[in-house]
């Protein structure tokens, strides 16, 4: 029986919103536990239980959600991701599935048309095993496209990718420049001319970070795009483990912070070299919130119903992140590869990326503080620089609570997992490369290290916690049900099983992106599972990945994302709050809109609007917010 509305301004213990009628699974423990109804209120979970005692909470005000037999979890939680690069990489050309360096200039040069005539010409995504030359472009190659303008090209991998000769100038590499620590300029055979080509630090330290900023609205949409695409998948918390790789990175987080763009949170770690700047960025915006009005900062945290208080306008700074070695053909191994890279020598392991010394200092310095450090780590040899730092800073501080993170852990020894487990680290497995790349490593490392790659079930059998990551962009999209069939079924494109041993069960996979990841990025006071004063941080399935198919896990679609009790995202287009954001940003850009429609683009069913401006005609055509 509802309860009058002069019997809800005597409490305030009613629900907004109550939700049964399908499967309400809550991720608490190590095997699946169902609820029949879920009540929010203010943006936590007020109830989970019977329907009948769920119905006891309801008002004339409360909204009553039938779940239609779909499927209701805590929202997923992005444990290792690049929102803001692949915000920057949404207003590049995409180059995933270039059959050849003739099908990326092509693309390249029809995307020229699309930028500002002063911009850098980008592209993102081409695959070298997919490429017909199994090669990057050359200078001469993409000169093609433009040899006036700075052009950068980068491999789906984002560590390796090539410049034309414009961009060569810019960035002042020439026969005399040295390669530096942990990156190689390619070089023309025979000389020391560069050809183009650049691998790792070449790449990420020296040329990237040349790259104009980004500013005003394409600031915004570097973000809000980014934002919408990652509740499009489900996810509730997003990562930006790496800020500093653009030197606009800080600006791009301040301006959503100052404008509160964002419709979810990001957790940001800074890319090592940046950890001052993006420190000193972090004590600024407390600062610039306090000289608003005298505890003006307290205030905007204390109107957020998280248990930790560390988000400003849901922005929180999370640690650093380094890089220890690079991505597949580039993994740093302590034994050489069953079959080394083209062009490599028989007894090729790939190379360190940083100095040992660099990494003690860190760990030395923050190991017991809030900062958790974050590390890139493939082969065995990166995982053992990042287990010798952390041993050192034990002997020397003793233990902590910190949870060093080994993001991609790919091949780790037995005798290393059990040093990790020691010290509470953390593996993130990016289960997507499986499918897409589990023959390269199969090839590459040889059948022993590709079977225990991702030790998913090894990390269940000693008790370990783990966590499954999209590392997007360096995945397409943003993905979540994916990483999950991927971590089940563990099937390279070929049809291979790589490592039918490390395989686990949907519902220990669901736990890598909800219990696991809220454990991760230590907020699992506040995330991860649905229990009562949680955060009503919720997603909706059309079907429930525990009773499918397992080879159908990814093909599971999104039906609507809930952030603190409010709907983000939902797949038939009525879209709740980004009708606010959509607003903010016209306000924002200066238009005057007086007219705005909603509804799903009929290119990507992502958030759209259509629009009647001030002295303008209707323009009928969707647009991506």
């Amino acid at each position: 029986m509802s309860l009058p509305a002069s019997a809800i301004a005597a409490s305030t213990q009613f629900a907004d919103t109550i939700y049964s009628g399908g499967e309400i699974l809550t991720m608490k423990g190590k095997k699946p536990q169902y609820t029949e109804a879920l009540a929010v209120r203010d943006g936590k979970i007020a109830y989970v239980g019977s329907k009948a005692g769920a119905f006891r909470l309801k008002s004339d005000h409360t909204k009553v959600v039938d779940l239609k037999g779909k499927v209701l979890l805590p929202g997923f939680i992005d444990a290792h991701g690049h929102m803001l690069n692949f915000g920057k990489n949404l207003v590049d050309c995409d180059l995933f599935g270039a059959k050849d360096i003739a099908d990326v200039v092509e693309r390249m040069k029809a995307h020229i048309a699309k930028i500002p005539g002063d911009a850098w010409i980008v592209g993102f995504g081409y695959s070298l095993p997919v490429l017909a030359e199994h090669r990057h472009p050359t200078a001469a190659e993409l000169d093609q496209i433009s040899s006036g303008r700075p052009i950068l090209v980068s491999d789906s991998s984002g560590h390796q990718g090539s410049m034309n000769s414009a961009l060569m100038k810019l960035a002042d590499i020439s026969a005399t420049t040295e390669d530096p620590q942990g990156g190689v300029f390619v070089r023309v055979p025979g000389t020391k001319e560069p050809l183009g080509p650049m691998e790792e630090t070449a790449l990420l330290g020296k040329v990237r970070p040349l790259r104009p900023p980004f500013a005003g609205v394409l600031a915004d949409k570097v973000m809000t795009e980014g934002a919408a695409l990652w509740a499009a998948y489900g996810q509730t918390t997003a990562m930006e483990c790496g800020l500093g790789l653009g030197p606009d990175d800080i600006s791009i987080v301040k301006n959503a912070i100052d404008k509160n763009l964002l419709p979810i949170d990001l957790v940001v770690f800074a890319k090592e070299s940046a950890t001052s700047d993006v420190i000193d960025a972090a004590y600024g915006v407390g600062r610039d919130y306090d000289a608003q009005g005298v505890g003006n900062a307290e205030k905007i945290l204390a109107s957020r119903p998280d248990l930790n208080k560390r988000y400003v306008n849901r922005v929180r700074l999370g640690g650093i992140k380094f890089w220890l070695d690079g991505s597949i053909p580039t993994a740093w191994m302590s034994k050489p590869y069953s079959t080394p890279p083209a062009g490599q020598p028989a007894d090729y392991v790939a190379y360190r990326q940083i100095p040992d010394q660099m990494l003690l200092e860190f760990f030395d310095k923050f190991w017991k503080s809030s900062m958790q450090i974050n590390m890139h780590v493939n082969g065995d040899a990166a995982a053992e620089q990042a287990l010798l730092a952390i041993e050192a800073a034990i002997k020397k501080h003793g233990r902590s609570d910190h949870r060093p993170v080994f993001v991609h852990a790919s091949y780790m020894r037995p005798d290393q997992i059990e040093r990790m487990r020691a010290v509470g680290g953390i593996p993130s497995y990016l289960s997507a490369a499986l499918p897409g790349a589990g023959d390269t490593v199969l090839k590459l490392w040889g059948p022993e290290r590709a079977s225990h790659s991702m030790a998913a079930n090894t990390m269940i059998q000693k008790g370990m916690r783990f966590t499954l990551s999209h590392d997007a962009p360096i995945t397409p999209r943003p993905v979540i049900l994916p990483l999950l069939d991927a971590a089940v079924n563990r099937a390279s494109a070929s049809g291979s099983v790589i490592g039918p041993k490390e395989r686990i069960t949907p519902y220990q996979a669901l736990l890598g992106v909800t219990n696991y990841a809220a454990y991760q990025i230590k907020e699992e006071g506040a995330k991860g599972t649905l229990e009562v004063g949680k955060l009503a941080d919720l997603v909706i399935l059309d079907k429930n990945p525990l009773k499918v198919d397992p080879t159908t896990i990814k093909n599971i679609g999104v039906v609507e994302t809930i952030k603190e009790g409010k709907s983000i995202y939902r797949a038939d287009g009525k879209v709740g709050h980004f009708e606010g954001l959509a607003r903010t940003l016209f306000a924002f850009s200066g238009h005057a809109a007086q007219d705005i429609s909603f509804g799903p683009c009929p290119g990507c069913q992502m958030i759209a609007y259509k629009k009647r401006m001030a002295n303008s005609t209707v323009r009928t055509k969707f647009e991506c917010v």
